[in-house]
Parts: structure tokens; sequence; C-alpha cells
């Protein structure tokens, strides 16, 4: 699987689109508005005036509402700021990256609003397509840059495949209890690499000083001991177990499916970003919700998630399965499986937010 060819989330402003079932993503978005003013208020310290330009970027920015909450978070905050210190307000260069794939065109569009309520300032959106594994702007150009869930996705699937040429993760597509250390190993390890290359990359495009603020899907456990921090590819592996059983998919391929993704423990990060050497950490925490809101059904949340899951996954799903079994899988299988696991106990959803500052030797 070639993941920069095949991963995007879905397109357009339909049922099943990203746009529309990425509420999970917003929520967290506004609750890290409050982290995003922080890093801005404490960037402007840093003998930034006078500052005539702010260059921010987004990276994997996908097309759903996040986008504009973060810039409008940003502006927001700088504005403030520049209130208080009696400055003029810079003008904003915003770069929107992800992978050539994504849906840029509904993104734009969705802007719209954005820009009625920013038109009295200087402010420039442009989309810059590309991997985030790697340069995407010249050095020392970025003021801010910001990823929310996007650093989790990995630039390919780790092997797991044996000498002898067998599947080590047989019957699941990500970490589970049951998978071997082996294939924890082989995950961490290319996450590590991802990680890494991501921070020296983008920590050559910022300025000194500059910020960088993380959004990851986490998790609490450094052993995985808790369902929580894999729990929509449990359950999405196992509805995809259930149509081999029921012959809809070939048990091969379950067995040679794993999925481009980590859900990496806040100690993880921490090493990984002390040991890269281009940051240091200014704030982290972790942030939790619960994944049946409150007072709602949880099939009737099921559904939603099994949406929400086929707008992130569908593509790597598609891919490897074929498009024929996607209404089944999701509209059928895993919905029910995901309602039947919140009825049941409680799931929460914990999400790493990282502030990075440019480290200065």
């Amino acid at each position: 699987m070639d993941v920069k060819q095949v991963l995007c989330m879905s397109k357009g402003d339909g049922e099943h689109s990203y746009a529309r079932t990425s509420t999970h993503t917003q929520k967290i978005a506004t609750l890290a508005k409050p982290t995003i003013a922080s890093a801005v208020d404490s960037l402007l310290e840093e003998g930034f005036f006078p500052c005539q330009l702010l260059n921010v970027a987004d990276l994997g920015c996908a097309s759903g509402p996040t986008v504009a909450t973060f810039m409008s978070a940003v502006i927001d905050s700088v504005r403030k700021k520049c209130a208080r210190s009696n400055r003029p307000m810079p003008e904003f260069q915003f770069y929107l990256n992800d992978l050539p794939g994504n849906d840029f065109n509904t993104l734009f569009k969705s802007l719209a609003n954005f820009a009625r309520d920013y038109e009295s300032l200087s402010c420039f959106v442009m989309g810059a397509p590309g991997s985030f594994h790697g340069r995407l702007f010249p050095r020392n150009c970025l003021h801010l840059a910001h990823a929310s869930y996007s650093v989790n996705w990995l630039s390919q699937v780790p092997n797991l495949t044996s000498e002898e040429g067998s599947p080590l993760n047989k019957g699941r597509i990500y970490i589970s209890k049951t998978s071997p250390g082996v294939v924890k190993e082989a995950y961490l390890a290319q996450f590590r690499a991802d990680f890494s290359t991501f921070l020296k990359s983008h920590g050559e495009e910022m300025v000194n000083d500059g910020r960088l603020v993380l959004i990851l899907n986490g998790r609490e456990d450094k052993d995985f001991a808790s369902i929580d921090s894999y729990f929509l590819w449990e359950k999405l592996g196992e509805a995809i177990a259930d149509l081999v059983s029921e012959g809809f998919v070939e048990e091969e391929k379950l067995d040679t499916l794993n999925v481009p993704y980590y859900t990496a423990a806040s100690e993880e990060v921490r090493s990984i970003v002390d040991e890269e050497g281009s940051f240091r950490i200014e704030h982290m925490e972790i942030m939790k919700i619960d994944r049946a809101w409150p007072g709602e059904d949880p099939h009737s949340r099921g559904r939603k998630a099994a949406s929400h899951a086929r707008s992130v996954t569908g593509s790597i799903i598609s891919h490897h399965l074929g498009e024929g079994i996607m209404d089944k899988l999701y509209g059928e299988k895993l919905p029910i499986l995901i309602g039947d696991d919140l009825a049941k106990e409680r799931r929460m959803g914990v999400s790493i937010v990282v502030v990075l500052k440019k480290h200065v030797p």
C-alpha cells in the first residue's frame, strides 16, 4: 500500500463525508482553543514585534470545520495580544497542507464564512499539497504550525510479515491485547521514525522560538492495556472478521490488512521530542471525552461513530477489501458492534495536546 496515494478523508459534504462527520475532532479543536491562544501569546512575547507578517501552517488539515476553528483561534489571539500591547495587527498567511488527494475544493468552499468574518484583516490562505513526513516550506519561514489528529498517520505500514512470509498480526488490523510483542514494537519503531522526521523537517522550516501545536489520538497506558486506546480499530477488525465468517471477505484479505496508524502514549511523544532535539516541550496535557455523549442512545451513537469511521478509514479499507463491502461493513456491522459495546461500558477517547517550542542551540 502506497499510503500517500491511498489515504484521504471522505470527500464532499454528504452524509458520510469527513466535513459532516468529524464532530469529535471539532469538539477537541474547540477545547484546545485556550492552548492555542496560550501558544500564540507566548510566541509573541519572544521579542517578536515589530511583526508585519505571521506565517502559519495547518499540517494534515483534511477538509473539516477544525481548520476554521484553528485559524480563528490564531487571529483572535493575535488581535487580543496586539490590543494589549498597543501594536498594529500583522498580515496573516495560512498554509493549509494535506496530501494531494485531499478535498481542497470542499475545504476552501467551507471557508466562505471565515473570510467574511475576517474580511477587514489582511489574511491570505493557500493550499499546500504534499506529505508532512518531509519538508514543505523554505527554512526559517514559519512562525506557528499546527497538526490535529494527523501525525498519528504513518508514512507506511510496518513490516508485519515473518521471514517465512506468514502474517504476524493474523486476524487483526491493528495492535490489540493479543497481538505479539513484535507487532507492537514494529508499530512503535515506525512511529518513532516518522515522528522524528516530522519534527526535524518542520523544525528546519520554523523560525527560532516558533511554536508547533499538536493534537494526537493517544493513550494513557504505555503497554496498550486499555481498549480505549484502540477501540475503533478493534471494533472495525471485529466487523471485518464477521464478514470473513459470512463469506463476504477472504480470510487472507483480513490477515494482510494492517492500518498505517499509531496511537501514541504521552511518554513516547515526550521521549521522541527530547531525543530528536529540534523542539522542547512547553506544554502537554491529556484530554478525555466520553465516546457516548450524555443522554444519547448508545446505538444512535454507534451509527454516528461508524459513519465517522468510514469518513476517516474508508479510503484505506476500500483499497484493500474493495468498495463492494463498504455499506455492509460501515452501515450494518460496525454500528451494531460499537453500539452494543457502548451500551455495556463507558468508553473514553484520549487526546494528547502538546505545545512545542523551536529549540535554539
